[in-house]
Protein backbone atom coordinates (compact mmCIF):
# COMPACT_ATOMS: atom_id res chain seq x y z
CA UNK A 1 0.00 0.00 0.00
CA UNK A 2 1.55 3.48 -0.83
CA UNK A 3 0.17 6.62 0.28
CA UNK A 4 -0.99 9.41 -1.88
CA UNK A 5 0.47 12.85 -1.36
CA UNK A 6 -2.91 14.66 -0.67
CA UNK A 7 -3.58 12.60 2.20
CA UNK A 8 -2.91 13.54 6.05
CA UNK A 9 0.10 12.04 7.29
CA UNK A 10 -2.01 11.79 10.32
CA UNK A 11 -5.99 10.57 10.47
CA UNK A 12 -8.25 11.33 13.71
CA UNK A 13 -11.09 9.23 13.87
CA UNK A 14 -13.50 9.79 17.58
CA UNK A 15 -15.92 7.92 18.47
CA UNK A 16 -19.41 8.27 19.85
CA UNK A 17 -18.03 6.85 23.64
CA UNK A 18 -15.33 9.01 23.47
CA UNK A 19 -12.50 6.96 21.73
CA UNK A 20 -9.72 8.27 19.59
CA UNK A 21 -8.31 6.64 17.15
CA UNK A 22 -4.97 8.29 15.81
CA UNK A 23 -3.95 6.75 12.76
CA UNK A 24 -0.15 7.05 11.52
CA UNK A 25 -0.66 7.28 7.64
CA UNK A 26 2.75 7.61 5.77
CA UNK A 27 2.76 3.45 5.10
CA UNK A 28 4.97 3.91 2.21
CA UNK A 29 7.67 5.00 4.53
CA UNK A 30 6.60 2.34 6.54
CA UNK A 31 4.65 5.74 8.75
CA UNK A 32 8.27 6.91 9.67
CA UNK A 33 7.66 10.27 11.55
CA UNK A 34 8.59 13.35 9.43
CA UNK A 35 7.97 16.93 10.50
CA UNK A 36 4.67 17.12 9.03
CA UNK A 37 3.21 13.99 10.25
CA UNK A 38 5.05 15.64 13.74
CA UNK A 39 3.33 18.85 13.28
CA UNK A 40 0.06 16.82 12.98
CA UNK A 41 1.05 14.68 16.21
CA UNK A 42 1.49 18.06 18.26
CA UNK A 43 -2.57 19.49 17.39
CA UNK A 44 -3.57 16.11 17.95
CA UNK A 45 -1.97 15.50 21.64
CA UNK A 46 -3.77 19.50 22.27
CA UNK A 47 -6.64 17.70 21.18
CA UNK A 48 -6.68 14.70 23.45
CA UNK A 49 -5.45 16.99 26.65
CA UNK A 50 -8.50 19.65 25.53
CA UNK A 51 -10.98 17.70 25.27
CA UNK A 52 -12.91 17.06 28.40
CA UNK A 53 -15.37 14.32 27.05
CA UNK A 54 -12.47 12.34 25.79
CA UNK A 55 -12.42 8.97 27.45
CA UNK A 56 -9.03 7.29 25.69
CA UNK A 57 -7.20 7.33 22.28
CA UNK A 58 -5.71 4.58 20.25
CA UNK A 59 -2.22 5.09 18.57
CA UNK A 60 -1.83 2.70 15.12
CA UNK A 61 0.25 2.46 12.08
CA UNK A 62 -1.45 1.80 8.51
CA UNK A 63 -0.71 0.00 6.14
CA UNK A 64 0.95 -3.74 6.53
CA UNK A 65 4.95 -2.94 7.20
CA UNK A 66 4.81 -1.50 10.49
CA UNK A 67 3.57 0.54 13.35
CA UNK A 68 6.12 3.24 12.64
CA UNK A 69 9.95 2.89 11.46
CA UNK A 70 11.25 5.89 13.67
CA UNK A 71 12.04 9.48 12.82
CA UNK A 72 12.05 9.90 9.09
CA UNK A 73 15.91 10.58 8.26
CA UNK A 74 15.79 11.27 4.82
CA UNK A 75 14.84 14.70 6.29
CA UNK A 76 18.49 14.51 7.99
CA UNK A 77 20.95 17.02 6.86
CA UNK A 78 18.32 18.35 3.96
CA UNK A 79 15.63 21.35 4.25
CA UNK A 80 14.94 21.41 6.80
CA UNK A 81 18.63 20.83 8.52
CA UNK A 82 18.94 18.01 11.32
CA UNK A 83 19.76 21.44 13.83
CA UNK A 84 16.64 22.70 12.75
CA UNK A 85 14.76 19.66 12.78
CA UNK A 86 16.14 19.18 16.91
CA UNK A 87 15.14 22.98 17.28
CA UNK A 88 11.71 21.60 16.49
CA UNK A 89 11.63 18.83 18.79
CA UNK A 90 12.20 21.22 21.72
CA UNK A 91 9.55 23.96 20.90
CA UNK A 92 7.15 20.89 20.29
CA UNK A 93 8.34 18.25 22.71
CA UNK A 94 5.73 15.45 21.67
CA UNK A 95 7.37 13.25 24.49
CA UNK A 96 6.90 15.88 26.83
CA UNK A 97 3.50 16.24 26.10
CA UNK A 98 2.40 12.83 25.94
CA UNK A 99 4.50 12.07 29.10
CA UNK A 100 2.10 14.81 31.05
CA UNK A 101 -1.11 13.94 29.28
CA UNK A 102 -3.91 12.51 31.29
CA UNK A 103 -5.86 10.44 28.50
CA UNK A 104 -5.30 7.11 28.68
CA UNK A 105 -3.35 5.80 25.72
CA UNK A 106 -3.41 2.60 23.73
CA UNK A 107 -0.50 1.77 21.53
CA UNK A 108 -1.55 -1.29 18.61
CA UNK A 109 1.50 -2.38 16.94
CA UNK A 110 2.57 -4.36 14.19
CA UNK A 111 5.40 -4.56 12.32
CA UNK A 112 8.22 -2.37 12.85
CA UNK A 113 8.31 -0.36 16.32
CA UNK A 114 11.78 1.21 15.50
CA UNK A 115 13.59 4.37 17.00
CA UNK A 116 10.99 7.16 17.49
CA UNK A 117 8.36 4.37 16.73
CA UNK A 118 9.43 2.45 19.90
CA UNK A 119 9.42 5.58 21.74
CA UNK A 120 5.78 6.46 20.93
CA UNK A 121 4.55 3.28 21.93
CA UNK A 122 6.17 3.57 24.77
CA UNK A 123 4.66 7.07 26.13
CA UNK A 124 1.33 4.81 25.40
CA UNK A 125 0.04 2.95 28.83
CA UNK A 126 -1.09 0.11 27.25
CA UNK A 127 0.61 -1.88 24.19
CA UNK A 128 -0.72 -4.73 22.20
CA UNK A 129 1.60 -6.30 19.41
CA UNK A 130 1.17 -8.59 16.97
CA UNK A 131 3.29 -11.47 16.90
CA UNK A 132 4.97 -10.38 14.09
CA UNK A 133 5.76 -7.22 15.82
CA UNK A 134 9.90 -6.19 16.16
CA UNK A 135 11.74 -3.54 18.77
CA UNK A 136 14.62 -1.70 17.98
CA UNK A 137 16.33 1.37 19.32
CA UNK A 138 18.56 1.43 16.28
CA UNK A 139 20.65 4.29 16.51
CA UNK A 140 23.77 3.07 16.80
CA UNK A 141 23.95 1.81 13.38
CA UNK A 142 23.17 4.51 11.87
CA UNK A 143 26.14 6.85 13.50
CA UNK A 144 24.18 8.74 16.06
CA UNK A 145 22.32 7.84 19.60
CA UNK A 146 18.57 8.60 20.27
CA UNK A 147 18.03 12.39 21.49
CA UNK A 148 14.40 12.49 22.25
CA UNK A 149 14.86 10.11 25.04
CA UNK A 150 14.65 6.72 23.70
CA UNK A 151 17.45 5.25 25.55
CA UNK A 152 16.43 6.36 28.60
CA UNK A 153 12.37 5.21 28.16
CA UNK A 154 13.67 1.28 27.48
CA UNK A 155 15.77 1.22 30.37
CA UNK A 156 12.60 2.35 32.21
CA UNK A 157 10.24 -0.80 30.96
CA UNK A 158 13.49 -3.22 30.59
CA UNK A 159 16.57 -4.71 32.98
CA UNK A 160 19.38 -2.09 32.82
CA UNK A 161 21.24 -4.92 30.86
CA UNK A 162 18.90 -5.90 28.38
CA UNK A 163 18.32 -2.19 27.87
CA UNK A 164 22.02 -2.00 27.23
CA UNK A 165 21.70 -5.08 24.90
CA UNK A 166 18.94 -3.31 23.09
CA UNK A 167 20.44 0.06 22.99
CA UNK A 168 24.42 -0.98 22.22
CA UNK A 169 23.85 -3.31 19.37
CA UNK A 170 20.51 -1.90 17.56
CA UNK A 171 19.69 -5.83 17.92
CA UNK A 172 15.38 -6.00 17.49
CA UNK A 173 13.63 -7.91 20.17
CA UNK A 174 10.65 -10.21 18.72
CA UNK A 175 6.95 -9.52 20.23
CA UNK A 176 7.54 -12.89 22.54
CA UNK A 177 10.91 -11.26 23.90
CA UNK A 178 9.79 -7.71 24.04
CA UNK A 179 6.20 -9.05 26.04
CA UNK A 180 8.49 -11.77 28.73
CA UNK A 181 10.64 -8.86 29.03
CA UNK A 182 7.98 -6.59 29.54
CA UNK A 183 8.00 -4.25 26.94
CA UNK A 184 4.32 -4.66 26.11
CA UNK A 185 1.13 -6.18 27.63
CA UNK A 186 -0.77 -9.16 24.96
CA UNK A 187 0.55 -10.61 21.61
CA UNK A 188 -2.02 -11.18 19.04
CA UNK A 189 -2.66 -12.19 15.85
CA UNK A 190 -2.44 -9.63 13.05
CA UNK A 191 -6.59 -10.41 12.66
CA UNK A 192 -7.24 -9.42 16.28
CA UNK A 193 -5.31 -6.29 16.95
CA UNK A 194 -7.31 -3.81 16.38
CA UNK A 195 -10.22 -5.46 17.72
CA UNK A 196 -8.33 -6.26 20.87
CA UNK A 197 -7.02 -2.67 21.55
CA UNK A 198 -10.98 -1.61 20.36
CA UNK A 199 -12.16 -3.77 23.48
CA UNK A 200 -9.72 -2.43 26.00
CA UNK A 201 -10.41 1.15 24.66
CA UNK A 202 -13.97 0.31 25.31
CA UNK A 203 -13.51 -1.25 29.00
CA UNK A 204 -11.85 2.19 29.77
CA UNK A 205 -14.84 4.33 27.68
CA UNK A 206 -17.15 2.77 30.79
CA UNK A 207 -15.78 4.75 33.51
CA UNK A 208 -16.07 8.16 34.35
CA UNK A 209 -13.13 9.92 32.51
CA UNK A 210 -12.41 11.97 35.41
CA UNK A 211 -11.83 9.18 37.27
CA UNK A 212 -9.34 7.81 34.50
CA UNK A 213 -7.17 10.52 33.74
CA UNK A 214 -6.66 10.88 38.04
CA UNK A 215 -5.55 7.02 38.25
CA UNK A 216 -3.36 7.29 35.54
CA UNK A 217 -2.14 10.15 36.94
CA UNK A 218 -1.51 8.72 40.36
CA UNK A 219 0.08 5.68 39.00
CA UNK A 220 2.35 8.33 37.42
CA UNK A 221 3.40 10.77 39.16
CA UNK A 222 3.80 8.23 42.49
CA UNK A 223 5.95 6.13 40.25
CA UNK A 224 8.93 9.14 40.80
CA UNK A 225 8.07 9.29 44.52
CA UNK A 226 8.63 7.10 48.09
CA UNK A 227 6.15 5.25 48.53
CA UNK A 228 4.84 7.32 51.71
CA UNK A 229 4.66 10.27 49.47
CA UNK A 230 3.52 8.56 47.03
CA UNK A 231 0.53 6.78 49.01
CA UNK A 232 -0.15 10.39 50.66
CA UNK A 233 -0.46 12.00 47.26
CA UNK A 234 -3.24 9.14 45.58
CA UNK A 235 -4.71 9.81 49.55
CA UNK A 236 -5.27 12.87 48.07
CA UNK A 237 -6.08 12.50 44.45
CA UNK A 238 -8.64 10.45 45.76
CA UNK A 239 -10.13 13.36 48.05
CA UNK A 240 -10.11 15.95 45.04
CA UNK A 241 -12.29 13.45 43.23
CA UNK A 242 -14.59 13.08 45.79
CA UNK A 243 -15.33 16.46 46.33
CA UNK A 244 -15.11 17.27 43.22
CA UNK A 245 -12.04 19.45 43.08
CA UNK A 246 -10.25 17.28 40.46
Amino acid sequence: MTSNSDEPPLIIERSESGVYTLVLNRPDKINSVNMAMRDELWQALQLLRDDSTATCAIIRGSGSRGFSAGADISEFGTAPSLYESREARLNRDLWGMMSKLELPLIAAIHGYAYGAGLELSLYCDIRIATSGSQFSIPEVSLGYIPSAGGSQTISRYLRRSDAALMGLTGRPLTAIQAYSAGLIHEVVEDSELYQRSEQIADTISHYKPEVMRAMKATINRGADLPLKEAAQMEQLQASMLSTGSQ
